[in-house]
């Protein structure tokens, strides 16, 4: 009765039901995500946030995340490449972006996000391989020299600018003095009791302001005399000598020195500010970093997105690149978390970073300083020999046999990997 039914329907009709018939059952095309885990909760919640707000905006895509261990994350995706089972998107350490492109995991983004998007962007914002862009971010970090105005008033020290930075002889002095002052045991803190990238990101830039490198930039194949050179001996004596002279602690018990006044002094990263200025108040005085000959040089470039090749769905993965990166989203990432908006757009919908806004100088210090680590697959073997390295001549190693070994095990693995695609 019901097929005698159907087939008594004018044709129209019968079209315009299966039509809706089809189109009431199609369900979103399912986004597979990976993130991260952070201890930072309301970094979480907030790409959680903007996940819902992408998924209610449309209903021809739905992102799914799912959060991994950061401690695992790259062995993680790894494996993942190998089964055959990666994600559609990856969230990924700027740095270790050209590694997973000459693997093989990643698309270009030039062609599938808009050139609007991609050059709204920052550069530290951007992770390349071979002059290809293959991640986007929302945020970055700036190194910075945290003290305090009563500190400075006490000692005599002058407050350094963007118009005047230390020198390192004007940071030796300062030292000195505060060595000698009893008031302070280690008056630097550098946090050397962090591990794995800390060492290559926060000390790599002192390097790259006495005038070396990690590697020689411009073929991605040699480390001889760019890290083991003059200017990388005289990075590493000066470096020595600031735990031979008693300035910054070997091994500290923990890293709350600046924070609970054991120590004057605290180089790290911006996204210490919540913490220092609600410890400190209006006594905090955050400072660029010394220029030790070349300039100032901060680190850059943080955690990315990326959209895989075995994503069958990258048109649908663009679309929430596209979306994390409209400034809404990024000044939204920017407010909660505090870490440095990547767009000029965003930074002026922000309390802290707009022109005029009180953490304004970060912005300042990534856009004047920031270089990026090198964009080599061969950067995570780059970045583990660094920190043996700088731990080695931290412990007291001849500096230029630390160096010559630490170039012998760079160069090795370049040629064994026949240059990573730069020959």
């Amino acid at each position: 009765m019901k097929n005698t039914y159907l087939s008594l329907l004018p044709y129209a009709v019968m079209t315009t039901l299966s039509v809706s018939a089809v189109g009431a059952s199609a369900a979103p095309a399912e986004i597979k995500l990976w993130r991260h885990e952070t201890s930072n909760i309301a970094e979480i919640q907030v790409s959680k946030d903007a996940i819902d707000r992408f998924n209610k905006s449309q209903d021809k895509w739905r992102v799914v995340a799912e959060m991994i261990p950061e401690g695992s994350y790259t062995e993680t995706v790894t494996a993942a490449a190998l089964a055959n089972e990666l994600p559609c998107i990856l969230d990924m350490d700027q740095p270790v972006v050209p590694n997973f492109a000459w693997s093989g995991y990643l698309r270009p983004l030039e062609g599938l996000v808009s050139k609007e998007a991609l050059d709204s962007l920052i550069d530290s914002a951007k992770g390349t391989y071979k002059g290809q862009v293959y991640s986007v971010g929302q945020f970055d970090v700036a190194l910075a020299l945290f003290t305090r105005k009563s500190i400075l008033d006490k000692y005599g020290i002058r407050q350094a600018t963007m118009e005047q930075p230390w020198s390192k002889e004007e940071l030796l002095d300062a030292l000195a003095k505060l060595k000698a002052s009893g008031e302070y045991p280690y008056p630097l803190s550098m946090r050397t009791g962090w591990t794995g990238e800390w060492y290559s990101y926060g000390y790599t830039p002192m390097l790259q302001s006495f005038g070396g490198d990690q590697i020689d930039r411009a073929n991605y194949l040699a480390a001889e005399g760019v890290l083991n050179g003059k200017s990388g001996l005289a990075w590493g004596e000066f470096f020595q000598d600031l735990f031979e002279k008693g300035y910054v602690d070997r091994n500290p018990s923990d890293d709350k020195a600046f924070i609970q006044g054991r120590s004057a002094l605290d180089y790290v990263g911006s996204w210490e500010m919540g913490n220092h200025s609600q410890r400190w108040g209006e006594d905090l005085v955050v400072m660029p970093v010394p220029d030790f000959g070349h300039g100032p040089v901060v680190g850059g470039g943080s955690w990315q997105w990326g959209v895989t090749k075995s994503c069958a769905n990258p048109e649908g993965a663009a679309k929430f690149v596209e979306f994390i990166l409209q400034p809404s989203e990024i000044a939204e990432m920017s407010e909660v978390t505090g870490m440095i908006p990547s767009t000029p757009a965003a930074a002026r919908m922000t309390n802290h970073y707009r022109e005029g806004g009180d953490w304004r100088f970060f912005y300042d210090y990534s856009a004047a300083y920031a270089k990026l680590r090198p964009a080599t697959p061969a950067y995570p073997i780059i970045s583990s020999t660094f920190e043996t390295m700088a731990r080695n001549i931290k412990d007291g190693a001849n500096v230029q046999d630390a160096l010559d070994e630490a170039v012998d095990t760079i160069e090795r693995n370049i040629a064994d990997n026949k240059g990573y695609g730069f020959n």
